[in-house]
């Protein structure tokens, strides 16, 4: 089958290359000639397990095109995925510029039939907003031709996304009940057959209720992330285990263990961007989502609970005070930094005037991007870094882990401590158990994890 792929991030790569896997000839377009001559030289502009080889052999085989050449890529597929950014706008609502232009592209183009699937995640709306961009450009040039506009929201965890693709829990999708619409039908359910030959995992739906399920899918998993982590900061005071806590609570059948972790704040391209987005709407219909807006509050503090324990050790002022940091990533198997609990915690050790050495195993060099906007030059001065985790923690006063990589999770702690001014861990995200610690002598300060403290 023809398919085109408008956007070639996250969800447009992975999902171009993924379907290319598939048998299918695959053109992906984008506007960014750099990252296209990037893709089409052998690179990919993102860090995401497996993607390279997939897009290689792909490309390889001719089954995977990129190119900036609209009008191409218009009449190329019959199935038409816009899979472009939707950040947040100014009063959090999902800007749909780049959704918009993409539609208009395809109008400016098409004289046949298409279905443009909206892979976007877009509010409750969107598709009626696309199809009209489209109509519009049909208009202006006095063409007739007919469309469909379907929704097929993405579930890709940044880190596992191919996975996560070729193996899907579930596919959403949804189109009207009209000609164009079935047609659309049609062509999508042979587009995904190979995934449910085993069993069937496709969700049918109409497309606003499709365009819904991805905002409310996040919002769960964001508002699960957010309970236990204002659930760990009580345990702190009272001296309550919250691992504990949580392989108690998620025993029980109907709640389970998934996104249950305690740390220092979720972070990344889609959570923190969807939850505000989907207040936005509410706000848009007069009604308040007051569970969400406290999710959302309870992760902004979050994010200072790592920065907040080291004052409370070494005091409000960290003049002197030179730390390392394991992590920088929002979270592992990625280089992606957008709204990572890193960049917290730098800005507030930074603030209090301490020193810091930063390792990450694959984000080095989108961190260092990210903090020339994040820091002043003199703040970005007194940050170093480090070639490894052991050379991050020469001299420092505590060693602070920030992203639960696999390499930090097995660590030679007598080499920690001979490296550290003082054996001190603060672990933001409980790699470690307290009682371990402190059996090695070492001074630990997990996330809701003070209990031998109360003993």
């Amino acid at each position: 089958m023809k398919i085109t792929i408008i956007g070639t991030g996250y969800v447009g790569l992975v999902t171009g290359a993924c379907l290319a896997e598939l048998g299918n000839d695959v053109f992906c377009l984008d506007l960014d000639e750099k990252k296209v001559a990037l893709l089409n030289a052998g690179g990919i502009p993102i860090h995401e397990p497996g993607l390279e080889e997939v897009v290689a052999r792909n490309r390889e085989a001719g089954r995977l095109t990129f190119s900036t050449d609209v009008e191409a890529a218009a009449h190329h597929g019959v199935l038409q995925f816009i899979a472009v950014g939707t950040p947040p706008d100014e009063d959090g609502s999902a800007d749909l510029q780049y959704v918009l232009a993409a539609a208009r592209g395809i109008g400016k183009h098409m004289n046949e039939f298409k279905v443009i699937v909206d892979k976007s995640t877009v509010p409750v709306g969107t598709a009626e907003k696309v199809r009209a961009a489209i109509q519009a450009e049909l208009d202006l040039r006095s063409t007739y031709a007919t469309f469909a506009v379907a929704s097929n929201p993405e579930f890709l965890k940044e880190g596992a996304a191919v996975e996560d693709f070729m193996r899907p829990d579930r596919i959403v999708i949804g189109v009207d009940s009209t000609p164009e619409g079935e047609r659309a039908r049609d062509l999508l359910r042979s587009l995904y057959a190979p995934f449910n030959r085993n069993r069937e995992r496709t969700y049918w739906m109409d497309v606003r209720s499709a365009e819904f399920t991805k905002y409310a899918a996040n919002a769960m998993l964001a508002t699960r992330i957010s309970f236990m982590n204002e659930l760990a900061n009580l345990a702190d005071k009272v001296g309550v285990d919250i691992e504990a806590v949580r392989r108690g609570v998620g025993s029980d059948p109907r709640i389970g263990y998934s996104f249950l972790y305690a740390g220092c704040g979720y972070g990344g391209s889609c959570f923190p961007k969807d939850v505000q987005a989907l207040e936005r709407t509410a706000r848009g219909y007069g009604q308040e989502l007051l569970i969400l807006r406290a999710v959302e509050a309870v992760n902004d503090r979050q994010k200072s609970v790592l920065g907040n324990k080291v004052a409370q050790r070494f005091g409000a002022d960290l003049a002197g005070r030179h730390f390392a940091v394991w992590g920088l990533a929002f979270k592992p198997n990625t280089d992606d930094m957008r709204e990572a609990s890193a960049r917290v915690l730098l800005r507030d050790l930074l603030e209090r005037g301490a020193t810091v050495a930063v390792y990450d195993p694959v984000a080095m060099t989108e961190a260092e991007r990210v903090l020339q906007l994040d820091l002043t030059a003199e703040q970005l001065a007194r940050v170093r870094f480090a070639t490894s985790p052991h050379d991050a923690l020469s001299e420092a006063d505590a060693l602070v882990i920030v992203t639960e990589w696999k390499a930090f999770r097995s660590p030679n702690f007598e080499r920690i401590k001979a490296q550290l001014k003082q054996p001190v861990i603060f672990d933001g995200r409980n790699l470690f158990e307290p009682s371990t610690m402190a059996e090695l002598g070492v001074e630990y300060h997990g996330i809701g994890r003070s209990v031998l403290t109360h003993a």
